[in-house]
């Protein structure tokens, strides 16, 4: 896909980057937009004048609960807005759940554990870590059987990747329908996993040459699993125990888990029990049935493992309100399966022209990557999108490029561009162009 022609930010004092002198501007344009949102509104009606300064805050008069009070910490009462969420009509029971992380509400690109996405397809098992046991069969020399201690004892890595349902945006392939950057593209996740490499415990059992696939399976209700090929598993898999430096939630694979750095979710197997070896994938349910790309011709594309270039603006976005005009930072994320994120391009008039953004060091493989870029809000119709490059060269493609190649009856893998469109009031909603 042909890559545009783009405009580095510019460093001169041009209104887009003098941010020593927004506040005073936007005052002096008329402070706020005349329909501010209702959260704003409230929160406007909250403060109390006497916490202002120049007096001394209530906070400040008084000691606050010790340590003792909080023996696993937990977010600001003020924060507690911040929380994954779901959309009753996509799942039919409680087993078979989807839980979106809070993207518009996050900064960096670490996911903290407690705000990472969820799916489940048979529910969340109650493991007893002493009871659980990883198996590796099947073409291998040696078959073996490991108990949590005796894997935490081989040498571990700490890695720090994204994790992606193929289904994140595939709501959206007919029209828009979700008012919230957390709905469109809240079931990405990106984490620091600890574990030991698959390569290293496929070494130990000894690989037949022959065995080019490997069963994964989880110990779920639902025995979720997906046929891996072999070159994946030897190149950067890992069985991870710890996430951002704590052991995995119940959630999300206590008390291992596999990682497979780029590729689809639902690959990366939680509550794993066994590896099997093998020849040829498994044509396992998930695999079949489910997790393919019904493209518009009516045939399905299989196995197509890589999360492609996507990206999205995670401020402003919809559902949010533009509350002053003037000096605004559009920020969002960038991420791609194939490796790192080499350039990402900003549009705020529906992909006329771009500028390219500010990338958030670090920029690591197979990671979140945090884009930034300075605006001037003029208080007209604006219509914001972001455009992600890979090391690759891979361009994401707009959502006419995409349903050309795909139609508009998959439900996997939906990388296209998005537009938020923020009207004269500052509201701001998920529109669909060409």
């Amino acid at each position: 896909m042909a890559k545009t022609n783009t405009t580095e930010i510019s460093t001169e004092p041009n209104g887009d980057l003098d941010r020593r002198s927004f506040l005073r501007k936007s005052l002096a344009a008329g402070g706020a937009v005349a329909a501010a949102s209702a959260g704003a509104t409230q929160a406007l009606a909250e403060v109390n004048p006497a916490n202002l300064p120049p007096n001394k805050p209530i906070w400040s008069q008084m000691l606050g609960p010790g340590v003792t009070q909080s023996p696993y910490g937990s977010p600001s009462p003020h924060e507690a807005h911040v929380v994954r969420r779901n959309v009753g009509w996509l799942t039919s029971s409680t087993q078979s759940s989807i839980n979106f992380t809070p993207l518009q509400d996050l900064h960096g690109i670490i996911t903290p554990n407690g705000l990472h996405f969820e799916r489940h397809h048979g529910g969340v098992p109650a493991i007893n870590p002493n009871e659980h046991r990883l198996i590796i069969h099947g073409m291998v020399k040696y078959p073996l059987m490991f108990t949590m201690e005796e894997l935490m004892r081989f040498p571990s890595e700490s890695h720090i990747h994204f994790i992606e349902c193929p289904a994140n945006g595939g709501m959206e392939w007919k029209g828009a329908q979700m008012e919230s950057v957390q709905f469109t593209h809240g079931m990405v996740s990106c984490c620091e996993w600890t574990g030991v490499k698959v390569s290293t415990l496929l070494d130990e059992v000894g690989v037949d040459p022959k065995g080019t696939w490997v069963l994964a399976e989880g110990a779920d209700g639902g025995a979720m699993d997906r046929s891996i090929p072999m070159e994946k598993m030897m190149d950067d898999a890992m069985i991870c125990w710890a996430q951002n430096g704590e052991r995995l939630r119940p959630e999300q694979g206590y008390p291992i888990r596999l990682l497979v750095p780029g590729f689809e979710g639902n690959m990366n197997i939680k509550w794993i029990r066994r590896l099997k070896v093998g020849t040829a994938p498994w044509m396992t349910r998930e695999e079949t049935s489910k997790y393919t790309d019904l493209m518009d011709d009516g045939t399905a594309r299989q196995f197509t493992f890589v999360q492609e270039t996507n990206s999205c603006i995670t401020y402003p976005s919809a559902g949010q309100q533009m509350s002053h005009k003037g000096f605004h930072e559009i920020t969002g994320l960038a991420w791609s399966g194939r490796g790192k994120i080499k350039q990402v391009d900003v549009s705020v008039d529906g992909g006329r022209n771009w500028r390219t953004a500010k990338l958030q060091e670090p920029v690591m493989s197979k990671c979140l990557t945090r884009f930034r870029i300075p605006w001037q809000w003029n208080g007209e119709k604006a219509q914001l999108q972001s455009r992600a490059i890979d090391e690759t060269g891979y361009v994401q493609p707009t959502l006419a490029q995409l349903r050309k190649v795909r139609g508009v009856n998959s439900i996997y893998h939906k990388n296209s561009i998005y537009t938020w469109e923020i009207d004269t009031n500052g509201g701001i909603k998920n529109v669909q162009l060409g």
